[in-house]
Formats: C-alpha cells, sequence, structure tokens
C-alpha cells in the first residue's frame, strides 16, 4: 500500500484562528473558555463556552460564499484554505479527479436550522423558508464547498460519527490513498454548536460543566473536581498526500499518518465503556496498522473531556494499552484550553499532535491540580506547563456517543 503523509495544516479555534496562532497559545497554556456572547445564556446551566475569538468570515471567504453557507462550512472553508496554502499545492498541474474532500461534522448547519425554524414559528407559520435552508443546514456541505471552491473532483463525502468524526474522516482519507484511489485528500472536521438548541441539549443531558463564575478553568480533565465538558467550536485541515506524490513535488512533510483504527463499545448511547474496552482495541489496531508496538509512542493527546466517567474509562484503556508506567510516554489534554469541539475535535488535536512531533514540545494539560486518585501515579500527564520531549511518534485519541472509537497515529518521517 501508498504511504501517506501530512503536508498541510489549517486551524480555526478558540485560541487561535490560524494553526501557528493556535500551536502558540496551546504551548502557552491558554484557554478560550469565556460567558458566551452569541445569545443571551443567562436562563442556561451552563452559560460559557470556547467560541472563536475575533473570526471575521469576509477575512478569508467571498461574499456569495459567506450568503450561501453556515458557520460550520465557513469554517471549514477557512481551514482548508489555509492548508492548502500551506502545502503549497498547485491544483491547476494535477488531475482534479486525483484530488478530494473527506470532510467531518457531528451536527452540520444547527445555527441555520434554529434561525429558519424559529423565524417560521414566530412569524405566524408563513413559510418563508431561504432557499439556501437545505444546502445550508446539511452536513456534507463543507466537502461540497472545499471541492467547488478548488475545483476538486475526486473522492467527496462527509463522515458523521459524533465527537469521533474528524478521526474518522482522516482514516477514511488514509485508506483511499494507501488503496490508490486519490493522490491527495483534503480531511479535517468543522463544527459551530454554539447555539441555544446545542447548548441547551447538552445543559439538559447534565453533560457540561456548570463553573460559571470561572470559566477559564472549567475545563479540567484527570482533575478530581472535573465537573463536565466545556463546548466548543471551531475547525482544523489537514492535507493527507501519497508520499512519493510528495516527495516528488519537494512538498514540506509534516509527519507521515501511520495508521489508524476504529471500533465500537456497543455498550450505551451516551456513556463510555467503564473499562474502556472498545478504546483499548482501537488503540491496539491503530498500533498493529502502524506496524508499531506501545513502546513506541512518544505521546498521547488524550480525548479527556473533563467528564467524572469518560475520563477514567479512557485511563482503564491506556493502563491496558501501555501499563502503568510507561517510560516513554507522555499524555496531555488540550480540551483543557479548546474545549470540546464535538465533530471537529479530533481535527485540531490531530495538528496537536503533529506539532508536538515537528516542534518536540507537549502541549500542557491546564487547570488540572489534583489528579483523580483512581488515576495510577505512573501515568507521565502533562500538567500546567509544555514540555520538551523528542517526538518521533504520537497518538491521538477520540471517542463519540453511540460508542464510536477512532484513533490515528502519526510518525516522523
Amino acid at each position: 500500500m501508498k504511504r501517506v503523509v501530512v503536508t498541510g495544516l489549517g486551524a480555526v479555534t478558540p485560541v487561535g484562528n490560524t494553526t501557528a496562532a493556535f500551536w502558540e497559545s496551546l504551548v502557552a497554556g491558554k484557554s478560550g473558555a469565556a460567558t458566551i456572547t452569541r445569545f443571551d445564556a443567562g436562563r442556561f446551566r451552563t452559560q460559557f463556552a470556547c467560541e472563536l475569538k475575533n473570526y471575521q468570515p469576509a477575512d478569508t471567504l467571498d461574499k456569495a460564499e459567506i450568503r450561501k453557507t453556515d458557520p460550520f462550512t465557513q469554517y471549514a472553508l477557512t481551514a482548508a484554505g489555509e492548508a492548502i496554502k500551506d502545502s503549497g499545492l498547485d491544483f491547476s498541474t494535477m488531475n482534479p479527479f486525483d484530488t478530494g474532500v473527506i470532510w467531518g461534522s457531528g451536527q452540520g448547519g444547527m445555527q441555520t436550522f434554529e434561525e429558519q425554524v424559529t423565524e417560521y414559528v414566530t412569524g405566524d407559520y408563513n413559510p418563508r423558508f431561504s432557499p439556501y435552508f437545505v444546502p445550508r443546514l446539511i452536513t456534507n456541505m463543507a466537502s461540497g464547498m472545499i471541492s467547488i471552491r478548488y475545483g476538486l473532483m475526486g473522492i467527496n463525502y462527509t463522515t458523521v460519527s459524533a465527537c469521533a468524526t474528524s478521526n474518522t474522516a482522516i482514516m477514511d482519507a488514509l485508506t483511499y490513498i494507501r488503496l490508490g484511489k486519490a493522490k491527495v485528500i483534503i480531511t479535517g472536521g468543522s463544527e459551530a454548536p454554539v447555539t441555544p438548541a446545542s447548548v441547551g441539549g447538552f445543559c439538559a443531558m447534565k453533560a457540561m460543566s456548570v463553573r460559571n463564575g470561572d470559566p477559564a478553568s472549567a475545563s479540567r480533565p484527570f482533575d478530581t473536581e472535573r465537573d463536565g465538558f466545556v463546548m466548543g467550536e471551531g475547525a482544523g485541515a489537514l492535507v493527507l498526500e501519497e508520499y512519493e506524490h510528495a516527495r516528488a513535488r519537494g512538498a514540506v512533510i509534516y509527519a507521515e499518518v501511520a495508521g489508524a483504527a476504529m471500533t465500537a463499545d456497543a455498550y450505551h448511547m451516551t456513556a463510555t465503556h467503564p473499562e474502556g474496552l472498545g478504546a483499548y482495541q482501537a488503540m491496539k489496531s491503530a498500533l498493529e496498522d502502524a506496524g508499531l508496538n506501545d513502546t513506541d509512542v512518544d505521546y498521547l493527546n488524550a480525548h479527556a473531556t473533563s467528564t467524572p466517567v469518560g475520563d477514567l474509562s479512557e485511563i482503564a484503556a491506556i493502563t491496558r494499552m501501555f501499563g502503568n508506567n510507561p517510560e516513554r510516554l507522555h499524555i496531555s489534554a488540550t480540551k483543557s484550553m479548546t474545549g470540546h469541539l464535538l465533530g471537529a475535535a479530533g481535527a485540531i488535536e490531530a495538528i496537536a499532535s503533529i506539532m508536538s512531533i515537528r516542534t518536540g514540545i507537549i502541549a500542557p494539560t491546564i487547570n488540572t491540580t489534583t489528579l483523580d486518585p483512581a488515576i495510577p501515579e505512573g501515568l507521565q500527564i502533562i500538567l500546567g506547563q509544555a514540555t520538551e520531549k523528542k517526538v518521533e511518534v504520537a497518538m491521538s485519541n477520540t471517542f463519540g456517543f453511540g460508542g464510536h472509537n477512532g484513533i490515528v497515529v502519526f510518525r516522523k518521517v
């Protein structure tokens, strides 16, 4: 099979609207959480989120693109645009059928849906729906708009596997290029869930933190006082390319996509398996796919959403996979800074993992002051400040409602 490498990165996140700004904030331990500004959340159980800061779609999109698209597609176009520019690809010199888009989003056009239905209900039920209602709403439109913008005529679709969505998209892109069905695939994920219905739904589940008086410290993975996740929004994009194709054009290669795997917990609609059985098998299978051993992994970007049950089930899977005291393995949870971007989480965390390989720096877990006593003492969880470490192999974990487990492994080239 073909080897697959990463040649471009793009990010729109609560802590930075470019890859460079995003990574700088992670290394500095900057929180993106604050009181919600999109709507009045004063009557909601949770009143804060990790919103984008100073993002203006007009900076990267034209008026027609903005008018026709929901924010989740706008974020996708911006991140993909940065990644494509970063890759140095010239599509005019390529067969358009050799380049595809495999994108991911868990909720799609939630804002569009809410706005249009609210207008219908409050307008005496007059059906004045926008002709762009359906195109803005449907989840596949991000991948469609990326392909339209750049004339990419190869494989094109969108994956949905809740909070494992982005890793599913990356894994599928890896598979298609490995099999020789594409030379380049733009992949990643985007989400725009800071809306009344989305926030209200998660509040009703009591899944989110209620630290309304101190949002910046609310996301605290593995901490004894964690009380739920913090919602985030944004997008992450990666250009995946067949290795020989990248070499032939002299591309800068960030890392190799060494392996990936998915499993299902087959346990509960929203809760992870308490023993982390599916997560363990996904990590094991991803390493087997990469031809690597557990002792080869230097860094693990944990899914770690800061929920009481989820964090411990992931720890159970990690300790079963790597042992209680792995020599090389360092762990951190960047959701402590970005919040949880749902379907886009895996994409930005893949970028964080790749940047650790690229720079030799591991971003920290912030806000965690006292580790849950159920966590084995031998695990090296990076707390408070970034640390320097040579990273040859990095693993990125994602888990989603419905029991989806998606793992991607990156390796230094």
